[in-house]
């Protein structure tokens, strides 16, 4: 279905903030780390080899490599709250998912009975006025409710 509801249109409208990154654990000193107990202890020698490599390459390489691994970003639509309910319908109408169903999955577009029902409400809604009252005249009406045990 390519239609979508007001609501769905409105959020897709609506930009998305990224939330901001939490600090990372790499600012704290080695030897707290290790007393800490997050990481193992670190010579002397290594903290005084990582402190004469220059930052500003590195950071230019891993800025590199980020702009190659760009990910977009996926907007989050809010959750529709989902109602459930049950009707009657006569077995020739209920046998008309079946059709549908065939016919969508030879077009390759395969589907649920709720989303027929929700297809068949979109098509209703967007009908003038008098269209409308002329297609629900052609629906009979039926007895509602569960069938008596017999």
């Amino acid at each position: 279905m390519t239609k979508i509801n007001p609501i769905q249109a409105a959020a897709l409208k609506t930009p998305t903030e990224k939330p901001a990154a939490p600090p990372t654990t790499s600012a704290q000193p080695a030897a707290q780390r290790a007393r800490s107990g997050k990481a193992p202890a670190v010579k002397a020698d290594t903290v005084r080899k990582a402190a004469s490599t220059p930052k500003i390459a590195t950071t230019a390489k891993a800025a590199e490599k980020n702009k190659s691994v760009i990910k977009p970003v996926k907007e989050k639509t809010p959750k529709l709250k989902m109602e459930r309910d049950s009707f009657t319908m006569p077995k020739t109408e209920y046998a008309q998912f079946g059709v549908l169903k065939s016919r969508l999955e030879k077009l390759g577009q395969p589907a649920k009975k709720s989303e027929l029902i929700r297809a068949g409400l979109m098509l209703l809604s967007a009908m003038a006025d008098a269209t409308l009252k002329t297609t629900l005249g052609k629906v009979p009406t039926i007895k509602t409710g569960r069938p008596k045990k017999k």
